[in-house]
């Protein structure tokens, strides 16, 4: 057997498999998951400002002891 034939061979047996569907599967799934993280952080990025610009001021305001 050659190497072009083993080659071949080997080509025609991954592609007619379906294990690797699976892990693309995952993958695509992952990346869903990621991207609506990230829109879900930037729509709520003002909110967040919003929290930090407030605790940051009682905690200034607590520094100064009033």
């Amino acid at each position: 057997m050659t190497v072009e034939v083993a080659m071949r061979q080997l080509l025609y047996s991954l592609w007619r498999e379906e294990d690797g569907q699976d892990l693309i599967e995952y993958s695509l799934l992952i990346t869903f998951i990621a991207l609506a993280t990230a829109a879900l952080v930037g729509s709520g990025q003002n909110a967040i400002r919003s929290i930090w610009t407030t605790s940051n001021s009682h905690l200034a305001a607590a520094n100064r002891g009033s």
